[in-house]
Parts: structure tokens; C-alpha cells; sequence
């Protein structure tokens, strides 16, 4: 053998497992390309009454067509199945407690705070009292769903990787998907009710009231040209004792709230028609939420109607959209919506608890079995009171008391919205639906506009004050509104309605809401001012609104920081000044090269770490997810009163002046950490996109893959454009009833869940630029059809 040369068959082992990696990882890309849907040709649909087809734009928007709504349910399902099978089955897991089948063990503990609810035995309930039609919609979308899984030559991608079968569709997993929406949308009110718990044990009263404040001057009532005059309550005449110098706060928890929603009557559009625009603001992933559908068949005179926007994965409904006649958009209503009931703390134990009047009642005690992937099945015992299932949150026994326990929760009543004809029936649509409760603003196609709330409200005897209730005083709603009790709003005055998150009145009316959870309304206030600037609107001056990233907010903290940096401030402090010069000099929004705002929410963020760190640290180490943050949505306002009154300087500073100098260079300091510059601080390598897939979390070298490029992206809180880098705007729809052929709709991500498609990212750069796209589908580019 010649030195240097390797043994032949050395090479030929080389060169056959060279073979075997591309062959292995050929069949792998075969595999994937064959788990794309159909697009094009016919199909067989099972339980057809006439052919139904499927038209695709470019962007892999379908529009599907008709003459019957069930045929086109069952198509729904078809493509929605093809496209996001993976993703439904998230939302049904998600809801059921049902995801460590897939994820093993580390999805148990998300399972068991889930399956404590028993949303499946639930969602089996409510399609049991739902009516024929309803069933039957259901029903034919489930069998389409079943049926696009079926006719996918290979199953999903991710069941690949995950290497395992996906289960089939059940019609009450349609329901377990509205179900996963009253997590993502009223859940959060567990921990707030409980953050502020912990507060008012820990703190005195004259303190908590004024961190929780019911009110601020950032209050913008939907149909009131100015904030009312509002009160706050009093600066406490002694300081807490939590504070801890230079206690960083860690993540902003409770700080993002969103859903902008705002439209104008028929005479402030340049049309006759209202003109509604629509932005829910929520967490973000690949694929989006949302999958666009526009819908055409004839209603029940027969007259060809075209209902386009939003759907949900999992259901056959549009939730917002345009059906001709009608355009409608929705915001989290923020009100009260869940209580926590307090217990006797051996309940669990004794099975035993008291209520009113002094008497004791035996609670049930049922046992849930969680499959794990991997691993033996795990049982969870579910104690039952007359007011819900008990947990135990920071040593503290409770019964949760939830709207989305009752029987009345969840109807299919909403989908009556696509045969509504004005902005009243629409409000009465909205009155009857089972869904979780959400702000309705509607503009018809004659000018009309219109508010209410559109989901079950509870009947409260007293308002609400955010905090638990006990058992022992019973305290807590037995029943609900009637439709003719909501608060509503038709055709205002000011021809104009908007809604953000905020407490939507000035009147007793907002009892029946409640507003514990309201947002600042600093959002709402632009969109307010913004919509009382000028007398007309159309589609583009409406999106123009929607991408509002002046950060008026920070007015307050600007110029706190400009003032304080005066010339004694500034004289041997060259990165002071440097500072100064660039807050000076920013142009007052939150674009994506800002560095001005960059630099003052560092120093807003400074302030907040110096008087409530302390207090975070301690609410954190009781409940892993508590802060002041999450407990009041006002906290902006509360800070704006403390530096106003040069309130709370921790005692180690001598004056007021030097504690906020302190702040300032702590800013400093953090902004040039590991030799950072000041002048490249822009907002935007902060604020980068970090959209991704599920899998992408689990799978970490996937994720160049399975997420969307790390675009800088303008916008934050308390802006009309609320963006951080996995969440903000869900969708940007903008449309008149009538006029859809001049709307706008923008989304992140693409219609496919597939990396592979030419859908999977469709669309996603325009919803970062935010491009006027078009309302309605274009011209198709895939034409298929369903034959009986």
C-alpha cells in the first residue's frame, strides 16, 4: 500500500454513506413536498349536495363558492385542514389539556392548569344543546377537515418530525378551539385578580389605592370628544418600604395590551357607507391566527352574497370581515369576565366548604387522566365547588369562577353575523353570541355605526373591585344580562366610535362591564385625537392610524429627562450630553431607527425599576408571574403622579433632582453596555421580529427554517401601533361594506403552516411595511373543485 493513498475500500464506505445521507436526505425533502395541499384539479367531497370551488390569488387566499353554507363548511374545513392541520390541533390540545400527547412531559404542567377546566366534556355539552343547523355546519365542517387530512399524500410536517399520527377531527374540537380563545383572551384576568391579592395583603390601603387606581386622565370614553375630568387618588402621606436601588424589573409582564378597533359614519367617509378599521393585537407565531377566506353563495332569498376576512382554523366562522352590507372588528373588552373564590384552605382535602350563611357544602372530586408522549399517563384529581374547579395559587385556595364555565359561553349564534344587514343587527348578532366577550363595532353600508359588547356579560349586584370574592358572602354573579340590559352605542354624535383595550364609559353602564383590567387608554386617546383631527376618512387614512408610532406617552418622560439635564447637570458628563442632544433631536416616534425613543423608554424603564422593582421582586417570589405591572394597566398614570410631585426618592439620594440624575446614568449605563454607543441605540435592534413556528422552540437548529426574517419593526405600547417582537397586530383590516374592492387587509406570516409553500410567508413583508394589500382576493391563480 502507497503512503498517503486510502484503501479502496475505505473509499467505497466513504462514498456509500455519502449515498445514503442524500438518498436519506432526498426521500426527507420527497416527503415534505408530498405533505403540501392540493391546489388545483377535482376532488371527491363526501356529503357534497352540488359542486363547491376553490379559487386561490396569489397569496393563497381562497375564495369558495357555492350554492349551499354546509357544502361550504366542508370546503372551509377542506382547506383549513390542508393548510393548518398542525395549528388546529394546538388550539383543540391547548384548550382540552391535551398537549403533553404530543410534547411529553414538558407540556404537563400547561396540561394540568388546562384539563383543570374539562373544556372537552364541556365543548361535547354544548354541541349536544346546539341547534340542528348549528350541528349540521359542524358536522360538515369536520368532515371536510377529516377529509383534507386524508387527501394530503403525507401527513403534516411537524407530525413527521414529531413522529407521530395525528388524531382525526371531532365535531366538539371545533368548540375546544373557541374554547383556546377564552384562555388567550380572559385568562390572564386569574393572574391580574391575583396580583392585586397579593399587593392589598401586603401593602396599606391609602398605598393601594393609589397604585390601583379605577381612572386617569389617559381615559378616552368611545364616543367622547374629550377625556372626562378624573381624579385620581391621593399621594399616600408615607413612602413604601419596598424599595431597592436599582432593582431591575426583568421582563415588562402585564406591560402589552392590544386590539385597536374605531370606525366613522357614512358622512366622514368619502363614501356613504361607514368605514371600519380593525387591528387585534395578539401573540404571534407561524402560521398567524388568522386565515383569510372570503365566502360567496346565495343567502336565504336568494341573492349571491360574498362574506371576506379573517377565520379561525378549526371553526367554519369568519370572526372579522365584510359581508356586503355589514363590516364588523372586534377588541378584548377587558372587563370582568372570572373570580377568584376564596376557599377554605384544607378544601382540597376535606372535600368541605363554606358559603353563605354559614353552612358548608361537599365538593366533587373527579380525576382526569393526561396522556404523556413517552411516559406513563398522568391523573389529575379536579375538585369541584357550585362556582368551579379548585386551585391553590400562592398558598391560597380558590374556586374559579369563569364565564367560560357556563353553558352560555359558547354558541354558534355567531355565525348569524354573515346574514346581518345593518349596524343594529349586527349589534343584536353580537348580544346573542356565545364567545368570549369582546368590544362589536359595526359599519353598514348605509352609513350607520354602531358599539356593544358582543358575548355574555355576568350580572353583578355590586361592581367588581378586581379582587377575590369569598365564598362565604357569595359575592360573586349567578346569572347574565339580557340583550335589551347590554351598554350600546348607535350612530353617536360625533359620527365616530373607537375602542382599545380601555374602559369604554364615563357612565354607571361601565358597572356592568367592568374595568380592572383596562388598558391605560393612552392608545385609545391618539386614536381619538387622530379621528377628531379631520372630517373625512378613507381606507388609506385609516391604515395611516393603524400605523401611528408617534409615542405620545413618553411626552411626560422626555421631558422630565430634557429639563433635568440642565447645564449643571451637564458640565464633565460628556454622555449626558450626547444623551441629551440625541432625546432632543428624536422626531417623537417609536420608528424602527429611533434612537431618541430608544433612549427615553430606558429611562421611563429606569424610574419603574427604582420604585417598584422591590415590589416586583417580592410579588414575584409569592407567585412566579405577579408584578405591579400586571396588576393595574394604569401604572403610566401612577408614575406620571409621582414624578410630578417628586414623590417616593429612595432615602440613600438627598434631593429629588439627584434620584432622577441616578436614573439617568443607570439608563446610560445600560444602553452602552459591552461598548455600546448611545447614537446606535436605534429602537429597532431592540424591537426585531421573532415570529416563528412551534416547532421552531423545540427545535432550536430549525428555526432559520420555521421563522420569519428579523426585520426591525416600528411601534410599542401604548401607540395605536403596538408591536414587540412576538406581538402586535394580528391583522390590519380596513373596509366599507359595499365598497370591499377598496379595502385593506395586511397579516404576519402567510396563509400555509408549511415551510415549502409559496404561501408559507405570502404577504408577511407588506404587514411589516404596512402596504395598503388588497381587501378582497386577487385574480386566482389555482382553480379546484369539489364534485359531489
Amino acid at each position: 500500500m502507497v503512503r498517503g493513498i486510502l484503501p479502496r475500500w475505505v473509499v467505497s464506505v466513504g462514498a456509500a454513506c455519502v449515498c445514503l445521507v442524500a438518498i436519506a436526505a432526498a426521500i426527507g425533502w420527497m416527503m415534505l413536498r408530498a405533505s403540501l395541499p392540493v391546489l388545483d384539479g377535482v376532488v371527491r367531497g363526501s356529503g357534497l349536495s352540488a359542486k363547491v370551488t376553490v379559487d386561490r390569488d396569489a397569496l393563497g387566499v381562497p375564495t369558495i363558492a357555492g350554492v349551499d353554507r354546509g357544502d361550504l363548511a366542508y370546503a372551509t374545513g377542506f382547506v383549513h385542514a390542508q393548510d393548518r392541520f398542525f395549528q388546529m390541533d394546538l388550539l383543540r390540545r391547548t384548550a382540552a389539556g391535551e398537549l403533553a400527547e404530543l410534547f411529553g412531559s414538558s407540556a404537563l404542567d400547561l396540561d394540568r392548569r388546562h384539563r383543570l377546566h374539562q373544556f372537552r366534556k364541556r365543548a361535547a355539552a354544548v354541541l349536544a344543546a346546539a341547534s340542528a343547523d348549528d350541528r349540521r355546519l359542524v358536522e360538515r365542517y369536520t368532515r371536510g377537515v377529516n377529509d383534507g387530512l386524508h387527501a394530503l399524500s403525507v401527513k403534516p410536517f411537524e407530525y413527521l418530525m414529531l413522529r407521530i399520527t395525528p388524531s382525526y377531527w371531532r365535531p366538539e374540537d371545533s368548540i375546544l378551539v373557541i374554547y383556546s380563545m377564552y384562555f388567550e383572551l380572559q385568562y390572564r384576568e386569574l393572574e391580574s385578580t391575583l396580583a392585586r391579592a397579593l399587593m392589598r395583603e401586603r401593602l396599606p390601603n391609602d398605598i393601594f389605592s393609589f397604585l390601583v387606581p379605577d381612572v386617569s386622565h389617559w381615559d378616552a370614553p368611545l364616543d367622547e370628544a374629550t377625556s372626562p375630568t378624573m381624579e385620581m387618588p391621593a399621594l399616600p402621606a408615607t413612602n413604601p418600604d419596598w424599595q431597592v436601588p436599582l432593582a431591575p424589573s426583568g421582563v415588562e409582564s402585564g406591560a402589552i395590551a392590544g386590539s385597536n378597533s374605531w370606525a366613522v359614519s357614512g358622512t366622514h367617509s368619502r363614501g356613504s357607507a361607514g368605514l371600519i378599521a380593525n387591528d387585534m393585537h395578539l401573540g404571534l407565531r407561524l402560521p398567524n391566527i388568522w386565515y383569510r377566506l372570503s365566502l360567496v353563495y346565495p343567502d336565504a332569498h336568494g341573492t349571491l352574497r360574498r362574506v371576506t376576512g379573517a377565520s379561525l382554523p378549526g371553526t367554519p366562522a369568519i370572526i372579522v370581515g365584510s359581508n356586503g352590507r355589514v363590516a364588523w372588528g372586534f377588541t378584548n373588552s377587558s372587563g370582568n369576565h372570572l373570580d377568584l373564590v376564596t376557599l377554605d384552605d384544607d378544601t382540597i382535602g376535606s372535600l368541605r366548604y363554606h358559603v353563605l350563611g354559614g353552612g358548608s357544602e361537599e365538593a366533587v372530586r373527579e380525576v382526569e387522566r393526561i396522556s404523556v408522549k413517552g411516559g406513563p399517563a398522568v391523573d389529575l384529581p379536579v375538585v369541584k365547588t357550585r362556582w368551579g374547579p379548585v386551585t391553590q395559587l400562592a398558598k391560597k385556595t380558590y374556586a374559579i369562577h369563569w364565564i367560560a364555565h357556563d353553558q352560555n359561553a359558547i354558541s354558534l349564534r355567531f355565525l348569524r353575523m354573515e346574514d346581518a344587514d345593518s349596524a343594529m343587527a349586527a349589534i343584536k348578532v353580537g348580544q346573542a353570541s356565545g364567545i368570549p366577550t369582546q368590544n362589536l363595532i359595526a359599519a353598514d353600508a348605509s352609513g350607520h355605526i354602531g358599539w356593544t359588547l358582543a358575548g355574555p356579560l355576568p350580572r353583578r349586584l355590586t361592581p367588581t373591585d378586581g379582587l377575590p370574592v369569598s365564598g362565604r358572602y357569595d359575592r360573586t354573579w349567578s346569572d347574565y344580562l339580557t340583550q335589551d340590559e347590554y351598554p350600546a352605542k348607535l350612530d353617536p354624535p360625533l359620527g365616530r366610535l373607537w375602542t382599545a383595550n380601555n374602559r369604554q364609559l364615563s357612565d354607571a353602564d361601565q358597572d356592568k362591564i367592568g374595568g380592572k383590567d383596562a388598558d391605560l387608554g393612552a392608545r385609545a386617546s391618539q386614536i381619538r385625537d387622530d379621528l377628531l383631527a379631520s372630517d373625512s376618512f378613507d381606507e388609506r387614512s385609516f391604515l395611516a392610524i393603524q400605523l401611528d408610532d408617534r409615542a405620545l406617552w413618553t411626552n411626560f418622560w422626555r421631558q422630565l429627562l430634557l429639563d433635568t439635564l440642565d447645564e449643571a447637570a451637564l458640565a464633565d458628563h460628556s454622555r449626558r450630553a450626547e444623551l441629551k442632544l440625541l432625546v432632543a433631536e428624536w422626531n417623537g416616534r417609536a420608528d424602527a431607527d429611533a434612537v431618541g425613543y430608544a433612549l427615553v423608554r430606558s429611562f421611563y424603564r429606569s424610574m419603574y425599576d427604582a420604585w417598584f422593582g422591590g415590589l416586583d421582586a417580592e410579588l414575584g417570589r409569592l407567585y412566579p408571574t405577579a408584578s405591579y405591572r400586571l396588576a393595574s394597566g394604569r401604572t403610566e398614570a401612577v408614575m406620571e403622579t409621582l414624578a410630578a410631585q417628586h414623590a417616593w426618592a429612595p432615602p440613600e439620594f438627598t434631593d429629588w433632582r439627584a434620584f432622577v440624575l441616578d436614573r439617568i446614568d443607570t439608563s446610560i449605563a445600560r444602553m452602552t453596555r459591552n461598548g455600546a454607543r448611545l447614537q446606535d441605540a436605534q429602537w429597532g435592534l431592540t424591537n426585531r421580529a421573532a415570529i416563528a413556528h412551534p416547532l421552531a422552540r423545540i427545535l432550536s437548529s430549525l428555526r432559520l427554517w420555521l421563522a420569519v426574517p428579523p426585520d426591525p419593526l416600528p411601534g410599542d405600547i401604548n401607540m395605536p401601533r403596538v408591536q414587540a417582537p412576538e406581538f402586535g397586530a394580528s391583522e390590519r383590516m380596513v373596509v366599507a361594506a359595499g365598497h370591499e374592492e377598496t379595502g385593506i387587509f395586511e397579516m404576519p406570516g402567510g396563509q400555509s403552516g408549511h415551510p415549502l409553500s409559496p404561501f408559507f410567508l405570502a404577504g408577511h413583508k407588506a404587514w411589516v411595511r404596512g402596504d395598503p394589500s388588497p381587501f378582497l382576493p386577487g385574480p386566482a391563480v389555482h382553480h379546484l373543485v369539489f364534485e359531489p
